[in-house]
């Protein structure tokens, strides 16, 4: 998989705008659903080490840069009290499934690796661990949202295509209305990112920067 650095802190405002104005037909058609933080939770999907450091094999090279809107995020959910949920992806050889025979390499959670980037602050967040792409699986994601009278949820992480892409058509399924951060979620290239997003806005959720979240 080729990897690229599509995002950089010079770019990253004009690109992800350029990306918003190509999706401009979809948000025209769902005009009438609104952002209301007070019905909302953010989630942060796998801001790890694994995911972050640059001598890891599995490093995004546009992820850290996506961090200072999701801090933002994370900050402005707090000063609302609403709830924000990171997630931490690691596997055993019980529960991984299908990502040992995908990816053969697997997280685990022992590794200091599975540890989320100090460079995020989710300590005021809570924790969840989670085994597959989808958040939702096997895991108190949905009863958190419920016990919080969420209706909407605000995706950031990583990757876009993967775990934040199949965590949004879950939330969608389940009833929630999805906002997926586009400069607020990383993956390996621009072809992949910009995929997601279509896909996505077509179908499941509404893309939009970090700025647009209150």
């Amino acid at each position: 998989m080729q990897k690229e650095t599509y995002f950089t802190p010079e770019t990253i405002h004009s690109k992800s705008s350029d990306m918003l104005a190509s999706l401009a037909s979809f948000r025209k058609r769902h005009e009438n659903i609104v952002f209301d933080v007070g019905r909302a939770a953010l989630l942060v999907l796998d801001m790890q080490e694994y995911f972050l450091r640059e001598d890891s094999h599995a490093f995004i090279p546009s992820a850290p840069v996506v961090i200072p809107n999701i801090q933002l995020l994370i900050n402005a959910f707090h000063a609302h009290k609403r709830p924000v949920i990171c997630t931490r992806h690691s596997n055993t050889n019980m529960d991984a499934g299908m990502m040992s025979l995908w990816w053969k390499d697997l997280l685990r959670g022992e590794s200091q690796n599975s540890e989320i980037t100090p460079a995020l602050d989710c300590s005021n967040g809570i924790v969840i661990q989670k085994s597959q792409y989808d958040a939702f699986h096997n895991s108190p994601l949905e009863q958190i949202l419920r016990e919080n009278k969420v209706e909407q949820v605000v995706v950031t992480g990583v990757m876009t295509h993967l775990c934040c892409e199949t965590t949004a058509r879950s939330a969608f399924v389940r009833g929630f209305q999805v906002f997926f951060t586009i400069d607020g979620t990383a993956t390996y290239n621009e072809a992949l990112h910009r995929a997601s997003l279509l896909t996505l806005s077509h179908g499941f959720a509404l893309s939009v920067l970090a700025k647009e979240i209150p």
